[in-house]
């Protein structure tokens, strides 16, 4: 088929995550074989100290989500890893956006991505519609994740091999989540607050949208992020989330579109982290909100707009830039595109001018688009 992987989980945490260990064991150990050369290589440390930072991290989690640290001991067992590796992986939002702190010049680029949400009134088949381009270290391996809680709730997500639960997906009570990376001074790993994957995968077993919200804003975060949040039947809010403050915002004209900075860093009380170094946040969450201005919009026309090449590599379809050296090459790693309204996801694996997108259903497995 075309598209990411599925895998199908059920049963309690530890169980899910064995499974999603064994299945995906090799995707992990090709994610980690990147991952560690990076953690060497831009936190300038030594692998012991990365494993150490992380094992703290894994200590707060027990605490604060009980279900998501069994998580990823089940995926280190299944997949024959010692937890140190898996527990790095997904706390590897904080540890490699700690960088961005500590360390005086150009960094590593974040998670870039240029997402959207559309209600329904803007949509041909009145259905409600997000998704986004994950924009990201070129050959990160992902996978669709299909999960079945004990209580009942059944969620289908995006994740990357090696991280628990999924951080862009929909649930069974008719909420999706969207991603985007931020960077600002004041984020602190070592504050070893509730991190961003153990939030996402809290916001996709929520059921309403007020729960999800309250995952981000009830307590002060380690780092920053954006996270937008729709709900059928045409609910959408975006929540710009620094450590200590928040900014929240709906649609405007039935569209929402967010990338990789914050609309308004001083009404935050913050200071932005300037971390690409060819400016193109701003550009292409510009450029996807002209795509989608001509109403209403279908899932091939926003297919078409996610694949869209202006000002190229550093288009709305991410590309690597040749100028890089081999190991920071970035590029658009998956496109995710949510029907809420019809529980549906549709996911390419790479950039999507050059994959067609898997379809995926919340009730059912994968098929070809």
């Amino acid at each position: 088929m075309n598209g990411l992987p599925l895998v199908e989980l059920a049963g309690d945490a530890y169980t899910q995550g064995w499974r999603h260990g064994r299945v995906l064991r090799e995707a992990i150990a090709a994610n980690l074989r990147i991952y560690t050369a990076r953690f060497e290589r831009e936190l300038r440390m030594p692998l012991a100290e990365v494993w150490r930072r992380a094992l703290r991290y894994a200590d707060a989690i027990a605490g604060q989500n009980p279900a998501y640290a069994a998580g990823m001991r089940g995926i280190a067992d299944g997949a024959g890893i010692e937890l140190a590796a898996i527990a790095a992986l997904n706390v590897r939002y904080e540890l490699f956006y700690q960088y961005f702190r500590e360390y005086d010049r150009p960094p590593a680029k974040p998670d870039g991505c240029t997402a959207f949400a559309l209600l329904p009134a803007e949509t041909s088949d009145g259905h409600l519609l997000v998704g986004e381009n994950w924009d990201w270290i070129t050959g990160v391996r992902g996978a669709i994740v299909a999960t079945v809680e004990p209580d009942g709730l059944r969620t289908l997500a995006f994740t990357e091999a090696g991280i628990f639960g999924g951080k862009i997906g929909l649930n069974s009570a008719g909420l999706a989540l969207l991603i985007n990376g931020l960077s600002s001074t004041a984020d602190d790993w070592a504050s070893l607050r509730r991190p961003f994957h153990v939030r996402c995968y809290e916001i996709l077993r929520a059921r309403t949208l007020a729960e999800a919200q309250a995952v981000i804003t009830a307590e002060a975060r380690a780092g920053s992020a954006n996270f937008l949040i729709a709900q059928t039947p045409d609910q959408v809010i975006n929540i710009e989330a620094a450590p200590e403050t928040v900014a929240v915002s709906g649609c405007a004209g039935g569209c929402l579109i967010h990338a990789n900075h914050f609309n308004d860093p001083a009404a935050l009380g913050i200071v932005e982290r300037a971390i690409e170094r060819v400016p193109h946040s701003q550009w292409r969450q510009a450029r996807l909100q002209a795509l989608l201005a001509p109403r209403p919009q279908s899932l091939a026309s926003v297919q078409a707009a996610l694949r869209d090449h202006d000002r190229h590599p550093y288009s709305v379809c991410f590309h690597i830039d040749p100028a890089d050296p081999p190991d920071e090459y970035y590029e658009s790693v998956a496109s995710i595109i949510m029907d809420v309204t019809a529980q549906t996801l549709y996911a390419t694996d790479g950039p999507p001018c050059e994959r067609e997108y898997g379809q995926y259903r919340l009730a059912a497995g994968a098929e070809e688009s």
